[in-house]
């Protein structure tokens, strides 16, 4: 037996993880993530994965469990003509990142953080990122004012969702679209065997 916490508190890595017929453990780091300072893309996607698997790791060695824990962290970052966009957070950011995605495509990093624990200690750690381009359609001014006064843009990555209410704004993908919802499987699961366990002993 192994358990699996999930050091994010987004409800899409959760759904994509049960969709796959894993129940992980829930644990929301709570870390600072302006400590994180890293401007290129995929380094900075993965720096705060790790950030966020460490501290939930540090929290779990403190009270030891029976069975050997996996603690997954992941985030997502937006690279867009070679800037780096996160959450916007407010609707007049979100709107200014849609005119400039708008016919246009970008990248979407996931940094994927692992930490094993075995009787309180944290005896294996491993980062892995991944890629996926997104092609977006080329909303008008009304659509992307509606979008964002839908409210969901405004706390995920790069201002869209692929598996929401941003959907018909994605007109194609190149690689796992797990990635750009938040959570790569297939990474997961090559981090997972190198963790010396496999897939299938997740599974509820």
């Amino acid at each position: 037996m192994v358990g699996l916490v999930l050091a994010s508190q987004s409800p899409a890595r959760l759904a994509t993880l049960r969709s796959a017929g894993v129940e992980p453990e829930v644990i929301v780091s709570g870390v600072d993530e302006s400590v994180i300072t890293d401007t290129d893309p995929a380094g900075l996607a993965l720096a705060l994965a790790e950030l966020k698997a460490r501290a939930v790791a540090d929290q779990l060695t403190q009270r030891p469990r029976a069975t050997p824990t996996l603690v997954v962290g992941c985030d997502s970052v937006l690279e867009l003509d070679g800037a780096s966009y996160g959450k916007p957070h407010e609707p007049r950011v979100a709107v200014e990142r849609w005119h400039a995605m708008r016919g246009n495509k970008g990248v979407l990093h996931t940094g994927h953080f692992l930490v094993k624990i075995i009787d309180g200690q944290q005896v294996y750690a491993a980062g892995r990122g991944a890629a996926t381009v997104v092609h977006f359609a080329d909303l008008s001014d009304a659509e992307i004012e509606a979008y964002v006064g839908t409210g969901e843009p405004l706390a995920v990555a790069g201002s869209f969702t692929l598996d929401g209410l941003g959907g018909p704004f994605v007109t194609g993908i190149e690689g796992d679209p797990h990635n750009v919802v938040g959570i790569s499987l297939p990474v997961l699961r090559e981090m997972i065997i190198g963790a010396g366990h496999s897939w299938p002993e997740l599974w509820s």
